[in-house]
């Protein structure tokens, strides 16, 4: 009886101890490069903003995204709206375990430059607002 009271108190530790969590510092892994987690955020926001609240100044592109590409530069694009092949006037991208994105583009000269940069950073700051506010 006493060496079974022993090992279920031993047992009792050992299961203790493996409740006891990680430190905070420690990360768990996603297993998404930075790359991505930032342009998730940013082309969620884009296409909720842009294209799906068919915002005027955006109703004459249509977003194509590539954010599951295998090079480590995910990414998206605008183009011509009734040509969905055509070539890219926008692109939004990240590339590996950096969290920068990059935009370039034609539309980046037009008029509508200011404000797609000002939506990308705010988006890329984690503030999923479609305007800035004052």
């Amino acid at each position: 009886m006493k060496n079974r009271t022993v090992a279920l108190i031993a047992m009792s530790g050992l299961a203790l101890a493996s409740c006891q969590s990680s430190p905070k510092s420690t990360p768990v892994p996603s297993g998404k490069s930075a790359a991505l987690l930032a342009m998730e955020q940013v082309a969620i926001s884009a296409h909720k903003c842009w294209i799906a609240s068919k915002d005027p100044a955006f109703k004459q592109y249509q977003m194509a995204n590539e954010l599951n590409s295998f090079s480590g530069t995910p990414r998206f694009l605008l183009v011509p709206a009734k040509h969905y092949g055509g070539k890219p006037l926008l692109v939004v991208q990240a590339q590996g375990n950096s969290s920068r994105v990059d935009v370039f583009g034609p539309l980046m000269n037009d008029p509508l430059g200011a404000r797609i940069s000002s939506d990308i950073a705010r988006w890329q700051a984690g503030n999923p607002a479609c305007a800035a506010t004052a």
